[in-house]
């Protein structure tokens, strides 16, 4: 049965991924991370893939780690990360979707005065990860049932860090679950806190700052730190997609 669910997650030609990765309404989407921080990415799975993903969350031979996160603080619910080679379906959306952030990426660098910036390609950026020890895996499947959520946090890992993510919503709110909203949060200097809430709809994305942006001020740009979570689940249950682009220590 195991194998099974491998095939099914597998079985997604490349070329229906960047296909569909390439249908986004890009402009829309990097004026969104511009003006927000995060942009949505509709429809950018199938509910077929999906179900064929979360369906692989028992059988722990897809993972090289498993986490509780009431164990650590992180709030109640748990995740797994994958392990190398990861399921072909999320092998191709990682390379995809990060030639459509690069140039973003690039661009928030220079505007915030940071040095770094981020080659063309996925293979070429995860090669300089790995040459800096960071060579664990970080894409992640993550379980939540009722009452759990995800304490605001950061996906940093290492030295190397890609400033923008994505996560994919695999369940369908209001039919598998309630509550459970993705929460991102800006911390602006010598300012409140500002929150957004993101709807997403089983197969829809959320690209999303990992760790700070710039923003435009009356006197220039400046720096804003970024979190994420997700809202407490009041029934049911919810997987999510996590696509992270740096590898970890």
């Amino acid at each position: 049965m195991a194998s099974t669910k491998r095939a099914v997650a597998q079985h997604v030609p490349s070329s229906h991924i960047a296909a569909r990765v390439d249908r986004i309404d890009w402009a829309q989407a990097i004026s969104d991370l511009d003006g927000q921080g995060c942009a949505m990415l509709k429809g950018l799975l199938s509910p077929d893939e999906c179900r064929a993903i979360a369906a692989l969350y028992p059988d722990d031979a897809h993972f090289r780690s498993r986490i509780v996160m009431g164990r650590h603080g992180f709030g109640r619910g748990e995740y797994k990360y994958f392990s190398y080679p990861l399921p072909d379906l999320i092998a191709e959306l990682r390379p995809a979707l990060y030639a459509r952030l690069e140039g973003i990426a690039n661009r928030w660098n220079e505007t915030m005065g940071i040095g770094v910036r981020y080659p063309a390609s996925h293979e070429a950026f995860l090669k300089r990860c790995h040459g800096a020890g960071q060579t664990r895996p970080t894409p992640l499947l993550l379980q939540y049932e009722a009452g759990d959520y995800n304490c605001l946090h950061q996906d940093l890992y290492g030295e190397h860090v890609f400033p923008i993510q994505v996560a994919i919503l695999l369940s369908e709110p209001e039919r598998d679950f309630t509550g459970g909203e993705f929460v991102l949060t800006e911390q602006r200097p010598r300012m409140q806190s500002r929150a957004e809430v993101v709807a997403l709809r089983q197969g829809d994305a959320v690209a999303f700052a990992v760790h700070h942006r710039p923003v435009q001020g009356t006197r220039g740009f400046y720096r804003v730190n970024l979190r994420h979570g997700v809202s407490r689940l009041r029934s049911g249950h919810r997987h999510t997609l996590g696509v992270i682009f740096h590898d970890a220590k």
